[in-house]
């Protein structure tokens, strides 16, 4: 018994140490604290079991009761089960139109005749969008987080953005060459992975994946938008941890930049790549997209929409980036289930408790385009990023699975992919560890 007890002793405090390690690195200042006082009641709680009086029986009773839990609890920890969750019926989805956007709906102050035609048929709206307008535009001053030297880093990443949409189309080679789609996809994923994404999927194209109508630019706006290709290539790219938990600060908007314009960098090289085998192919990027990345991540195998309506990764939780290249050549779609993270987010609610313009819902999933999907009400998100003068990620940085790709993050992912009991433990834990709620920025960091 006594080896037994300093075995448990030396385990618990090695778990406590890499703990605290691991939070140091991540620069939570909270989960270090506790770390270290886990660690000291560990050694004290052991130490009496050590130093106990062999008679004591109290004391050894309470450390027989106390190995036998924790035994109960590892193994009741390997049960692999979920309620079954029924997929939604896709024949009944309608297609979202791009001109309800409200980065469309911005756009169209800049365009008196075409807000009139927007508006003339979507009157319900002109009152909310009105008030939104009369806030600092994005990357202007006036928004509570600008920053005279961050702001404009970000601006011109977009402004990069706005000028590379020709690279989305090119020519395709006269000569189609015959392929063979699993080699074609291999050597697509490896490209992407040279260039820097983290993640490459596949996904065969529905109807309800693509824009109804175009809606984000002057040219082509309320252009009815056909799903000719066959199958989407989805592009992951990963935000940086530490830049995202200054959130709502200028630092994220620099960093939501960053990746989009590197996510954009591997779409427009993929779609090249595919088209110079005589294959049309379309880069969707930031400003110009056609279809929905964030369902078609999903329907890519590569995690699953989150209640804060943005993907959420296998690996890197929200804190990624999208973009999407669809071609008529035909790829194998790629696998994988992951409907544990929606179980989780049905119990976690750390983004809606979290959101400043409370936009995300509390609840069940709401009921929109004929089918129950997590969405957020955009009017009260995208007039919070107006007023904050930069595009938030609050509940980026709230998610329990936006954490980095380390060991210890990798076992609670599998751990929370086992069973309910599991990832009601593991939020308790997280909002003990990380915070059930966060301290926001009143200013900007100083430096990058």
């Amino acid at each position: 018994m006594v080896w037994a007890n300093i075995i448990l002793l030396a385990a618990g405090n090695l778990f406590f140490v890499w703990l605290g390690l691991a939070a140091w690195r991540e620069k939570s200042g909270r989960a270090c604290r506790l770390s270290v006082l886990g660690l000291l009641v560990n050694s004290a709680l052991w130490l009496t079991f050590l130093l106990g009086s062999p008679q004591f029986t109290v004391i050894h009773g309470a450390n027989i009761l106390l190995v036998s839990l924790t035994a109960v609890f590892l193994v009741v920890s390997l049960v692999s089960r979920f309620p079954n969750r029924e997929s939604p019926d896709t024949a009944g989805i309608q297609r979202f139109d791009e001109r309800d956007h409200m980065f469309a709906r911005n756009n169209t102050w800049r365009h008196p005749e075409m807000a009139n035609r927007y508006y003339a048929s979507h009157p319900d709206k002109r009152d909310v969008d009105a008030r939104i307008l009369n806030r600092p535009q994005l990357g202007e001053p006036g928004g509570r987080f600008y920053h005279e030297w961050q702001t404009p880093a970000a601006e011109i990443a977009f402004d990069l953005l706005d000028r590379s949409r020709p690279l989305a189309c090119g020519n395709v080679a006269e000569n189609r060459k015959p392929l063979s789609s699993q080699e074609m996809s291999r050597r697509l994923m490896q490209l992407g992975r040279l260039y820097g994404a983290v993640d490459i999927g596949f996904a065969h194209l529905q109807d309800h994946h693509f824009y109804s109508h175009a809606g984000r630019q002057l040219a082509g706006w309320g252009r009815s938008i056909d799903s000719r290709h066959r199958t989407a290539v989805v592009v992951v790219v990963a935000m940086d941890y530490l830049r995202m938990q200054e959130a709502p600060a200028a630092p994220v908007m620099v960093e939501s930049s960053r990746q989009y314009v590197e996510s954009a960098k591997i779409a427009y090289l993929l779609a090249a790549y595919i088209r110079s085998f005589g294959y049309d192919a379309r880069a969707h990027v930031d400003g110009n997209y056609e279809v929905l990345c964030v369902p078609l991540a999903q329907a890519a195998g590569l995690g699953r929409v989150g209640r804060m309506s943005l993907f959420m990764h296998r690996v890197y939780g929200p804190c990624v980036r999208l973009a999407v290249v669809t071609t008529d050549l035909e790829l194998p779609a790629t696998e994988g289930d992951y409907a544990y993270m929606e179980h989780f987010c049905d119990i976690c609610r750390k983004c809606a408790d979290n959101c400043p313009s409370q936009a995300i819902p509390a609840g069940e999933m709401p009921l929109s385009r004929g089918f129950r999907h997590w969405s957020v009400e955009q009017e009260a998100c995208y007039g919070f990023w107006r007023s904050a003068g930069t595009d938030c990620a609050v509940c980026v940085r709230a998610c329990p699975f936006t954490k980095p790709d380390t060991l210890i993050h990798r076992l609670v992912r599998w751990y929370i992919a086992r069973n309910r009991l599991n990832q009601r433990l593991a939020l308790l834990a997280d909002d003990l560890f990380y915070g059930r709620r966060l301290k926001l920025p009143r200013a900007n960091p100083e430096g990058w």
